[in-house]
């Protein structure tokens, strides 16, 4: 018999094919992007001190921690927010969790 685990997977806006990846309890959705080289910006560093790790949930919401007032405000500056908008530093996982989530396009500064 197996054991249930917490899964991840990235869908992207871009076309590229979907990642899923294990977590593990009490990392938020931008840990396990940023652990497994999916690239995701986040200037205030995970913090919910801006809107850049901005991403839609497509399923597994549910079971996230509520949204706080907080990140709601920084969700209305995202670009294109909807109904499933969260910051991904605030999405934290717990045990025995499917979530799915879409990156929607990023305007990397610099790059």
């Amino acid at each position: 018999m197996s054991v249930p685990a917490t899964t991840i997977t990235f869908q992207f806006s871009d076309g590229q094919p979907a990642q899923t990846h294990v977590a593990a309890a009490g990392e938020s959705v931008l840990d396990v992007a940023l652990n497994n080289g999916i690239q995701l910006q986040h200037n205030c560093g995970g913090v919910c001190g801006c809107s850049t790790c901005h991403i839609y949930v497509n399923a597994g919401g549910d079971d996230l921690p509520e949204i706080s007032d907080k990140e709601e405000d920084f969700i209305d500056r995202a670009e294109n927010p909807r109904i499933n908008s969260r910051l991904a530093c605030q999405c934290v996982l717990e045990k025995d969790m499917q979530v799915t989530v879409t990156i929607p396009p990023q305007h990397f500064l610099g790059h």
